[in-house]
């Protein structure tokens, strides 16, 4: 049986990439990696996957010259590397046309809120978790979804959910926020490969 190929797109420190890479090295995760691309050359993601041997490529609209080469340039390396699923780290671009037809229903992202709200444009990062106190929200959390064309619109997969305490400031909330994400990110992936037909190929 052919493991399936999980590829990541980043532009910062990668974090949820991180921990999926370790998940497969440490058996946790039925999956074999494929390749890292970032936009960002000088990211933490990039110097680490040097580190840690793993394939990693710096592709932007500077290095291909503009948004659309940039996204041709990306469908390619990832085909070679033979991706089944692709997955956002933290990834600050919209995701081009070609990408989302070569890999349509195989991307996969997480949100630092419970989608539909305080996603969309410029929702990102602490501007979501101060969007969240401003609303005061009872409650908040994280959603992995599919990444379908605009930004934050596809399909939830699963969410995880935590209370917003009444003396939680921006830093509190994202540091619970961020201490559900790699389990769920994880039981994602699984429940997505459970069902995926590359796992059954020879």
């Amino acid at each position: 049986m052919r493991l399936p190929v999980i590829s990541f797109l980043a532009s910062h420190g990668g974090s949820s990439a991180k921990f999926l890479l370790n998940a497969m090295r440490d058996g946790a995760l039925a999956a074999q990696p494929g390749i890292v691309v970032t936009n960002n050359r000088d990211s933490p993601i990039f110097h680490w996957c040097l580190e840690h041997g793993v394939p990693v490529r710096h592709i932007s609209s500077k290095t291909h010259r503009g948004a659309d080469l940039a996204d041709e340039a990306m469908a390619s390396v990832l085909q070679q590397a033979d991706t089944d699923l692709l997955v956002c780290s933290g990834y600050m671009k919209v995701i081009g046309p070609q990408l989302l037809r070569q890999f349509a229903g195989r991307i996969l992202n997480i949100h630092p809120a419970l989608l539909p709200r305080h996603g969309g444009k410029g929702m990102y990062g602490d501007h979501v978790h101060a969007a969240v106190l401003a609303a005061g929200d009872r409650e908040s959390g994280a959603t992995v979804h599919l990444v379908e064309a605009g930004v934050d619109e596809g399909p939830v997969l699963r969410q995880a959910r935590i209370p917003v305490l009444p003396d939680d400031t921006v830093d509190s909330l994202r540091q619970r926020v961020q201490a559900v994400e790699p389990a769920l990110y994880l039981e994602a992936v699984q429940t997505l490969l459970q069902r995926w037909p590359a796992a059954d190929k020879p």
